[in-house]
């Protein structure tokens, strides 16, 4: 008869679970809305803003990619487009503070996913290369929020 060392044991173990725990976790394809893992949330003063870019966050140069900004205060009231004076800047990354944004991309109003009315724009990107998206606003008479700036990280393929 022949005796494990506790390191042998240990090792075991592990392999032990890391096959447990492997064979209960679903794989990607099994899930229903992978786009889920590709939302981005910040936060800015009592705002935060969860973005996505369409197609799953991976844009291709000199197509459309879709961006989408869903507003909501603290307490997690959406804020839409028509009381957000909301500016989209987008640079390329290595740009200095005061250089002029690469495109300014109009927004409008969109549906995606449960959210209404939210904050959106069609985007171009002009070559392969990174990225920086700058989402800026004010609240217009009537609606109540801070003052906010949000910086996303964009690689395009």
């Amino acid at each position: 008869m022949f005796r494990l060392s506790n390191k042998s044991k240990t090792l075991g173990l592990l392999v032990f679970c890391g096959l447990l725990v492997q064979a209960t976790i679903p794989t990607a394809p099994q899930f229903n809305s992978i786009a889920v893992f590709a939302h981005e949330v910040e936060v800015s003063g009592d705002v935060a803003a969860t973005f996505h870019l369409e197609p799953n966050h991976n844009p291709r140069a000199g197509e459309t990619a879709r961006v989408w900004f869903a507003l909501t205060r603290r307490g997690g009231q959406i804020i839409p487009l028509e009381q957000c004076n909301c500016k989209l800047a987008v640079y390329p990354k290595q740009h200095k503070k005061g250089d002029k944004p690469l495109m300014q991309p109009p927004l409008k109003a969109i549906s995606a996913e449960k959210y209404q009315g939210i904050p959106g724009a069609d985007i171009v990107f002009p070559k392969a290369g990174i990225y920086e998206l700058k989402l800026s606003g004010t609240a217009k008479a009537g609606a109540n929020f801070k003052p906010f700036e949000f910086n996303y990280t964009v690689t395009v393929r």
